[in-house]
């Protein structure tokens, strides 16, 4: 794989380029959503990501977010298999907990292969570590991507197992809710989660669906939510032949794009700013005005000193 020069990036280019030395207002944390288009090497892959969180954080970032299977985009699924971890071990979930640690940031690892039930599946699962480089929460996608356009196939239930818990974490920058990529299509997903301030949701978009919902779907999570989404992509053409949309965005809970990245590898940054969330919700009560209550299954908050506890709604 072909490493893309930092020099490329969103933050290298855009407004966030104008602002990047400075400090965030008082009362907002700066964040970061990392866009990449990944090949089949790992090693390469991470080496990649390690540029682009350096970036992230030299723009200030406390909070760094990265793409869905940021460390594989494999030629097929036996590879993705063969680079699966044990849960706590590996030389991915190394990685992340040490940019954590190195960094003294949030890391919210996009998503990684780690071990299934099964000897020919995966779960796709998003972890997240603190400032500590300590693994903090961890969730696996539930909602498996199926796509058959005659020409265009995808049937991720061949290859990943699917999770079956909504996870949300304490953190410094408010309660974030967990999610991965074909999630975003469900929002009874989010519904779920109990007092969510801020959404990731790592992706990967293909470049059809994509340009038909990814901007959509992104905008209006954080609308009926009243939170901010941070929504890291896939963005490129892979070695595998794949294509995938890009775009990656931050937005805010008035549905406003604060930073955004068509195509390539770069960095997205914005601050956000809990008093202006606060003061949405405080004009626009719609989260009280609800009165149907969506099924919900189990649901776990992570606290950042603890193993977790569960909750059930």
């Amino acid at each position: 794989m072909t490493t893309k020069k930092p020099a490329r990036t969103s933050v290298a280019r855009s407004k966030g380029a104008q602002v990047k030395k400075t400090a965030p207002q008082a009362g907002t944390a700066r964040v970061a959503a990392i866009q990449m288009a990944s090949g089949p090497n790992v090693p390469s892959n991470l080496s990649e990501a390690e540029q682009l969180i350096e970036l992230a954080v030299e723009a200030g970032a406390r909070l760094v977010v990265l793409p869905e299977f940021f460390c594989i985009m494999a030629m097929k699924d036996a590879d993705v298999v063969k680079a699966r971890e044990a849960e706590g071990h590996g030389p991915i979930q190394t990685f992340l907990a040490r940019m954590a640690k190195k960094h003294k940031i949030w890391l919210v690892g996009g998503s990684i292969p780690l071990e299934a039930s099964v000897a020919n599946k995966v779960r796709n699962s998003c972890l997240v570590y603190d400032e500590r480089g300590k693994r903090v929460a961890r969730y696996d996608k539930i909602h498996l991507f199926g796509l058959d356009l005659g020409n265009e196939r995808y049937q991720e239930a061949k290859l990943i197992e699917p999770g079956d818990k909504v996870v949300v974490i304490n953190s410094p920058f408010g309660r974030i809710g967990l999610s991965v990529c074909y999630d975003l299509r469900f929002p009874e997903l989010y519904r779920a989660m109990p007092d969510v301030d801020l959404i990731v949701v790592p992706s990967a978009f293909t470049a059809t669906t994509g340009r038909a919902h990814f901007e959509t779907l992104i905008r209006a999570r954080a609308i009926e939510n009243l939170a901010y989404v941070i929504a890291p992509a896939q963005g490129g053409y892979h070695l595998s032949g794949r294509e995938t949309h890009g775009d990656s965005m931050i937005v805010d809970p008035w549905g406003v794009v604060l930073d955004r990245l068509p195509r390539g590898s770069g960095v997205v940054i914005a601050n956000i700013n809990p008093a202006y969330k606060a003061s949405l919700r405080k004009s626009l009560p719609a989260l009280k005005h609800r009165f149907i209550q969506c099924q919900q299954i189990e649901v776990e908050v992570a606290e950042r000193r603890s193993a977790g506890r569960r909750e059930t709604k």
